[in-house]
């Protein structure tokens, strides 16, 4: 009897940990989604390198993530599909074909890359869970971010897309 208190004891604990923010890091909510993230973390080490990465951009007049296609209209009961779209997207396209010579560069979009690997696994479980659908609206904006992207050149859309992620992170922490 007495171990299955302590067993029940432990288990409390440890769900309480999964759910609390480490150091740093604040909870969003997608939806019904809940995700710890560092959005401070990942915000610093983009600043450290966006004018490295904007600089190579060679395409000005066009837009990956922003108007007249803005995230901010996006419905409530949609962010969570968005979202995950969109962490995929940049972990699956973006981060993939954004390597330069500069090593600081690279160990910085490594370091991004790993914290949106990460939110996208939590953003996977919780959309799986809550059988997230994707309305209308969402998936007419994803479409419409993958056709800019798919647009340019490889290098180039990533480089782009790179280079627009603090428009993705006011995004974040706004509908958070």
């Amino acid at each position: 009897m007495k171990g299955s208190h302590l067993f029940l004891c432990l288990l409390s604990v440890s769900c309480c940990l999964n759910l609390m923010p480490t150091a740093g890091n604040k909870i969003f909510h997608f939806g019904p989604c809940r995700v710890s993230m560092s959005v401070t973390e990942i915000r610093s080490g983009f600043t450290a390198i966006k004018a490295n990465i904007q600089a190579r951009d060679p395409i000005r007049t066009l837009s990956i993530l922003s108007h007249p296609h803005s995230l901010h209209k996006v419905k409530l009961l949609d962010r969570c599909c968005i979202t995950h779209q969109l962490f995929n997207f940049y972990v699956d396209k973006v981060f993939k074909h954004c390597k330069t010579e500069d090593s600081f560069v690279n160990r910085k979009i490594s370091s991004i890359a790993n914290s949106f690997l990460i939110v996208k696994r939590k953003l996977g479980q919780c959309q799986e869970q809550n059988k997230c659908l994707c309305g209308q609206e969402s998936a007419e904006k994803y479409k419409q971010i993958l056709a800019n992207y798919e647009g340019l050149n490889v290098t180039s859309a990533a480089i782009k897309s790179l280079g627009e992620l603090d428009i993705l992170l006011d995004w974040v922490e706004k509908s958070g």
